[in-house]
């Protein structure tokens, strides 16, 4: 059986986008690219089934992840679908519009994560949830301006409401008032507050949408200026070009980062690391993070360390652990941290768009190694969970690393897509 999946599985260079493209009609046979939507078109994190899942929280909406997920669909052919979930995702702005309109009037206590816009939610019924979480994301607001106007530009036919562009004003207008560049917040992984170029990445992308967007229908002008969002992009590309490729270089060893794999989004889907940053990028995950199994999100990273389940009980796992994240490292074994199939992904896309560059055959090569890595991350036959789901990440568990209880993530899903869509000749800007 294990051979079978192998093969089936398996990239060669000389047939490269022909089994890329079998390989992607074997995986929608199978299920693995299955994305199911809730009543509003939102997309839970994960759709897994019983057991302890069911006190992962997964079941919630995240902004972010419905970003990508969302995205994957624009791209791949079908737009009605995210633009629903863009649409239900303007809504739910819109009804908390308060959490955005208090920041900018000065009256939100910027320091409670409570107090900004929640980007984790209930996405049945487009409510706040009571729990405590690290709400201070200005990646998730940033990619939602970006993916938001692009479907407005590329997918919807309808003008906009001035409701509408309220609305979505608020977000450059908050990310303002906040000073986005120089704001410390809880980024990708909602853990230590601090100024992250992965954010502040993820930001500059949605202003330069918004800018288009703009550019085709003046409405918005009657809330936000044109200087306004020139002076927020340029502020952005400041703080970018002084830090990266490093993560953070704020002097606390609990902010400074070198290596994150978060960065990984300024290439794709993002696109505004310079080619010269993107290759430093992907070189220092290639170096520092990347393990047998997957890619690990930073160094240090306990979430789903080894022996996680033995360590915390199923409803302490995935709890909000940004103010007391040195309880949960101090369950960390050097060198043992969970490696995520969210990358190997997205670094085949960065060399797939560098071979459509360059020709080279040595990107051409490492292309095909990244996503020949992702398909084998995929679950196997004769395990717990179904074959061929995709995983959050792989983590080991008394001496063996195995699958965490993410599983299927639909981002990765959305990522696997898209790698394997572009393997196969077709387009995914």
């Amino acid at each position: 059986m294990a051979e079978r999946y192998y093969d089936v599985l398996a990239l060669n260079e000389s047939t490269f986008q022909d089994d890329a493209k079998r390989i992607a009609a074997f995986l929608e046979q199978q299920g693995t690219f299955r994305f199911p939507t809730l009543s509003t078109g939102l997309f839970s994190a994960a759709a897994g089934e019983g057991g302890d899942f069911e006190l992962t929280g997964y079941r919630s909406v995240w902004v972010r992840d419905n970003i990508h997920i969302a995205h994957a669909h624009l791209v791949c052919g079908e737009p009605a679908k995210a633009v629903t979930a863009m649409q239900s995702l303007l809504t739910y702005f819109g009804k908390y519009q308060s959490r955005f309109t208090d920041a900018i009037s000065g009256k939100s206590n910027l320091q409670d994560p409570m107090e900004r816009p929640h980007i984790r939610f209930d996405g049945n019924h487009l409510v706040e949830l009571d729990e405590k979480w690290s709400h201070a994301q200005n990646d998730a607001l940033g990619a939602f301006l970006w993916l938001y106007s692009r479907c407005r530009l590329t997918a919807i036919a309808e003008p906009m409401t001035k409701d509408e562009w309220k609305t979505l004003s608020s977000v450059p207008l908050f990310l303002k008032a906040v000073r986005y560049w120089q704001d410390e917040d809880s980024g990708h992984w909602e853990e230590v507050r601090k100024i992250a170029c992965s954010s502040i990445g993820a930001v500059v992308a949605g202003l330069n949408e918004f800018q288009k967007l703009i550019d085709s229908d003046a409405t918005a002008l009657e809330f936000i200026s044109r200087e306004d969002i020139a002076d927020l992009i340029a502020q952005g590309e400041k703080a970018l070009a002084q830090t990266l490729p490093a993560e953070c270089l704020q002097p606390d060893p609990a902010q400074h980062r070198l290596y994150d794999a978060a960065l990984l989004f300024l290439i794709y889907p993002f696109r505004v690391a310079t080619p010269e940053a993107a290759d430093r990028i992907v070189s220092n995950v290639t170096t520092h993070l990347m393990g047998d199994h997957g890619i690990r999100r930073y160094i240090g990273d306990s979430y789903w360390c080894a022996d996680y389940k033995q360590k915390l009980a199923a409803d302490q796992r995935t709890v909000d652990f940004s103010d007391n994240l040195a309880d949960r490292d101090r369950l960390l074994e050097p060198g043992m941290e969970a490696q995520w199939c969210l990358f190997d992904p997205i670094v085949s896309i960065h060399y797939g768009l560098r071979f459509q560059r360059t020709n080279d055959a040595e990107d051409r090569r490492r292309q095909i190694h990244h996503l020949q890595r992702s398909l084998y991350q995929l679950t196997k036959p004769g395990t717990k969970t179904p074959a061929y789901r995709c995983p959050e990440s792989y983590y080991c568990e008394q001496g063996r690393y195995v699958p965490n209880d993410i599983c299927p993530l639909l981002w990765t899903q959305a990522n696997l897509k898209l790698a394997l869509r572009l393997a196969s000749g077709q387009s995914i800007t």
